[in-house]
């Protein structure tokens, strides 16, 4: 049995466009994977802790090969402890819609708070990085209001499917699939984008 978590980083609810197309996602991977587990975890749902100055530098401790302490070592147990909640799934799927053509802020939060030494990634000064996450796999629901491929620099750039992408595969997760629906609002004809972009959601949940 697997264990499959959705992460939401979109706060609108039944509005949000991602959402939605990650909720067709579910249910056709409920239909084809009845055994396994399925977590939701809305990163606004204010369980995120911060990652401010203590949380900083305990980071640099544990890279420095130190032990955090005091305000400092309770960061990094929240920090601990929110990657735990990350790592106990092998699959994920994440609803990610475009903000200012990059990830809402909480998603940011999201990766600051769980990217640390040890936990999702090694380093070692000769070979760089190395991802700790081994055996997992991510799908990915893009969505974005004005952006859309080809449209050109006044309808905004994508520094959001790159990021992202980039930042799976640095942690070790080099199984992933996205699933896009760009432009959703200015556009003359969402609704092609809109079915096409569920029924890909479908295709990829039964199969994942």
């Amino acid at each position: 049995m697997s264990t499959l978590l959705h992460i939401s980083a979109s706060p609108r609810g039944a509005a949000s466009e991602s959402r939605a197309i990650a909720a067709t996602f579910l249910d056709a991977y409920r239909d084809t994977h009845p055994d396994d587990e399925i977590v939701e975890w809305d990163l606004w749902d204010g369980t995120l802790p911060a990652f401010g100055p203590p949380a900083a530098a305990a980071k640099m401790a544990v890279f420095a090969g130190a032990d955090p302490q005091g305000d400092e070592a309770l960061a990094w147990r929240a920090a601990i402890d929110t990657f735990r909640r990350f790592d106990a799934a092998d699959r994920y799927l994440f609803s990610v819609p475009m903000w200012n053509a990059g990830v809402p802020y909480i998603l940011k939060q999201f990766i600051d708070v769980v990217s640390q030494p040890g936990l999702v990634f090694g380093f070692d000064p000769e070979r760089g990085y190395s991802g700790l996450l081994q055996g997992k796999k991510a799908a990915v629901v893009y969505t974005s209001a004005v952006y859309g491929p080809g449209r050109g620099l006044p309808f905004g750039a994508d520094f959001q499917r790159p990021y992202f992408d980039d930042w799976l595969r640095w942690t070790g997760i080099d199984d992933v699939t996205g699933i896009e629906l760009r432009p959703d609002l200015a556009t003359a004809d969402a609704d092609t984008g809109r079915r096409a972009a569920h029924a890909a959601a479908r295709d990829v949940g039964k199969t994942f």
